[in-house]
């Protein structure tokens, strides 16, 4: 695989990141299977792999670390912070105080003596930037993280983050992690244009649209399975959003179709094909999976292909707008954009 420089940290990275959230409780709990998987994946050539403390409660990190045991040097390793790890309400978040004492449990579960890429999972407006950034920056300074990013941040905190980093001397993020597919194209519009602006990396996550561009969900077929049966009101067929995602996903069949390609690879050659995207993570659950995403690895969709694909759904738009998986405070919490009633004036 070409390799792809991350966000000019100099550190150069594979298109396709091993992302390894379906490993533990939450999907595939045999280890040693886990760990053959992950290691077909560096075999094959990739040297990325991403995980969080929060998937499985920590197992994730757990096999992640067992399975890159004696090649820990050949694999550039991310994981996040940010979820709750307990019911102590101070076991997460992106403070100082959570961070510092995360970043330890992350280094004992890995089983290594440094994180290649820490990423705080998702924003936290509890948390004042500047003092996230300056522990991150401390981190940095003592060996235990080569660099920091974000995950799922809006455009906006992006550019306050780059900003508090120039004024106070902090190192700055590098990366972002956010959604995008063909059916979720939201951040071509303002976070992959700031992220090209600041140098940053970007590692897309879900770029199988949480399975639907995959095939497995279509018209006509059953959809309380597999990842439905866990997420129903996703899959839902009998909901707008997901009548027009079933929609898009037969026209997107097509033309897969007349490319000559699966309709997976279809999408995971779109979701490199931008030029602010790094690399695409993969989260494969068995080695059948993973050995049918590698089989198109080398796919390039030409102009024509990709001129097609915008006219299913255009560029910077998305087919639910709530794929983006992060609704800010003030959206989601009715006394943040509404006047009290005893002060609401007609004029």
């Amino acid at each position: 695989m070409q390799m792809r420089v991350l966000g000019g940290t100099g550190i150069k990275v594979s298109p396709y990141c091993f992302g390894a959230m379906n490993f533990g409780t939450w999907a595939n709990t045999d280890r040693e299977e886990a760990s053959r998987i992950i290691n077909a994946a560096l075999d094959a050539g990739l040297n990325f792999v991403d995980t969080a403390d929060r998937y499985s409660d920590g197992e994730s990190e757990r096999i992640v670390g067992q399975a890159i045991k004696g090649r820990r040097e050949d694999v550039v390793l991310a994981t996040k912070f940010h979820g709750p790890m307990g019911e102590d309400v101070n076991r997460q978040g992106n403070s100082r105080r959570w961070m510092v004492r995360a970043v330890e449990d992350s280094l004992r579960r890995l089983d290594t003596d440094h994180i290649d890429l820490y990423q705080m999972h998702r924003p936290d407006p509890d948390t004042d930037i500047e003092e996230s950034l300056s522990a991150l920056t401390d981190l940095v300074r003592a060996g235990k993280i080569r660099a920091f990013g974000s995950s799922t941040f809006p455009a906006e905190q992006i550019v306050e983050a780059q900003w508090v980093s120039q004024r106070r001397g902090f190192e700055r993020l590098r990366t972002e992690q956010p959604p995008y597919s063909i059916l979720n194209r939201t951040i071509e519009s303002a976070v992959l244009p700031t992220a090209q602006r600041y140098g940053m990396g970007v590692l897309v996550w879900s770029p199988l649209a949480m399975g639907w561009l995959t095939g497995k969900y279509r018209n006509g077929v059953d959809m309380s399975t597999g990842r439905a049966a866990i997420m129903p009101a996703m899959y839902d067929p009998a909901a707008p959003a997901n009548v027009r995602k079933a929609a898009a996903v037969e026209e997107l069949a097509k033309i897969a179709a007349d490319a000559g390609i699966s309709l997976t690879h279809l999408a995971m050659a779109f979701s490199i094909a931008h030029p602010g995207v790094t690399s695409a993570i993969i989260g494969p659950r068995t080695r059948e999976q993973l050995d049918d995403l590698l089989a198109g690895a080398d796919v390039v969709l030409d102009d024509e292909t990709l001129d097609r694909i915008d006219a299913v759904v255009a560029p910077g738009t998305a087919i639910n707008p709530e794929d983006s998986f992060y609704t800010p405070r003030e959206i989601s919490e009715t006394t943040l954009r509404r006047r009290p009633a005893a002060t609401r004036s007609a004029a």
